[in-house]
């Protein structure tokens, strides 16, 4: 989308012809686009109309009842920040007293939605002019600008979130002195703001982050979506893991230095969230119900009584056997499994191909999980605790 589709689907046109779209049942066919022709909409028109709506219904995960009313691009979408992970993060920077924030970067305007609708006053600006122009759009109670971030006069603010665009010509950029703004430069924003906040990509090397950062990981319903460094007076712990279930937010925090024990296999596995271990907290999960790793760099937690958690899933383990194809298939075999859950952690085995390999027959259900431990691979018949 440029600037003058997005003033088209302005127009009054534009809306009925967003209208007819949202009717189509498959806004990529190529009958959904004869269809809003028919109608007498022009091609161009009906063409971004199409994927206006398309991009809307993916983005209801993240904008909520809004994303029917948003404006939206390919790449702005793939950043964009969750509607309930944005709405968090507003309310502890209130709490926070900030009163006046910059979001250098701000993309289609998530934050900046969430930031105002919590009572801060909020600038935005983005280097890519229909961007900003969504954002614009999105976050009416903002400010937003088009230009470069590091333009930006900071002195007019006492807070700063920087979300880095990780995308260059339609990719995806993974070495930070690629993200725009440059990694050195983002770094350095506690520096000149002491409240800044940095959303960031959950692989992140930590390594990396601002002297006295606290990191935040964050999964929403099992995916972890983002990571985040809270700096200067906004850092409470070094490591932080927020799990956001059914729209209830649970956090876990440590040093993230912690080592779980280690022993023996127990009645119990847990398969900690992915927030967890990327916040490298499965020591202090562990401690808290009495666990510990069969392999000290993998992050099972082994528990001789079922562990009810946010923080992971447990599933009680009805064998575990050293890895063999022909064993593994006679054991499902007689239990007649026909739908297997196959999870693993420390195992290089290709999960589809041993799906195959397995020939799995039969009504009953159950879970693999693949790991190894200090005496080799290992294979764990489970099925899930209540």
């Amino acid at each position: 989308m440029d600037l003058d589709q997005l003033a088209l689907l302005r127009t009054a046109e534009g809306e009925a012809a967003l209208a007819a779209a949202a009717q189509s049942a498959d806004t990529d066919s190529l009958a959904a686009a004869m269809a809003l022709r028919s109608l007498g909409f022009a091609p161009e028109l009906a063409n971004a109309a199409l994927t206006q709506v398309a991009l809307r219904r993916r983005a209801a995960s993240k904008f909520g009842a809004d994303a029917a009313r948003v404006f939206l691009t390919r790449a702005g979408l793939e950043q964009a920040t969750r509607e309930v992970v944005a709405a968090r993060r507003a309310a502890r920077l209130a709490a926070a007293g900030v009163r006046a924030l910059a979001d250098l970067g701000c993309g289609l305007g998530a934050d900046l939605r969430a930031v105002t609708a919590a009572g801060i006053r909020a600038y935005g600006v983005d280097a890519d002019p229909v961007t900003a122009a969504c954002a614009a759009l999105n976050a009416p109670d903002a400010t937003v600008t088009c230009g470069d971030a590091r333009d930006f006069d900071l002195g007019t603010v006492d807070a700063a979130f920087c979300d880095p665009a990780r995308r260059s010509g339609g990719r995806r950029v993974f070495r930070p002195e690629d993200y725009s703004p440059p990694w050195d430069w983002v770094a350095a924003l506690p520096q000149r703001v002491p409240y800044t906040v940095l959303k960031l990509a959950p692989g992140i090397d930590q390594g990396l982050l601002p002297p006295g950062a606290e990191l935040e990981l964050v999964s929403v319903d099992g995916d972890v979506v983002e990571a985040a460094a809270w700096c200067g007076p906004l850092a409470r712990v070094p490591r932080r893991a927020t799990v956001l279930r059914d729209g209830t937010a649970h956090e876990l925090t440590g040093s993230g230095d912690e080592l779980a024990p280690v022993g023996a296999v127990g009645a119990y596995v847990t398969d900690p969230d992915g927030a967890v271990v990327r916040a490298h907290l499965v020591a202090e999960f562990a401690a808290a119900h009495d666990g510990r790793l069969a392999d000290p760099s993998i992050a099972y937690v082994y528990t001789d009584t079922p562990v009810t958690s946010p923080f992971g899933r447990c599933f009680a383990i009805d064998e575990a056997m050293p890895f063999s194809l022909k064993r593994l298939r006679a054991a499902l075999r007689d239990r007649q499994v026909g739908r297997l859950e196959i999870l693993k952690r420390g195992s290089a085995l290709d999960v589809e191909q041993l799906r195959r390999d397995l020939r799995l027959s039969g009504p009953n259900p159950a879970s693999l999980l693949l790991t190894r431990t200090p005496t080799g691979p290992l294979a764990l018949l489970t099925h899930p605790t209540p």
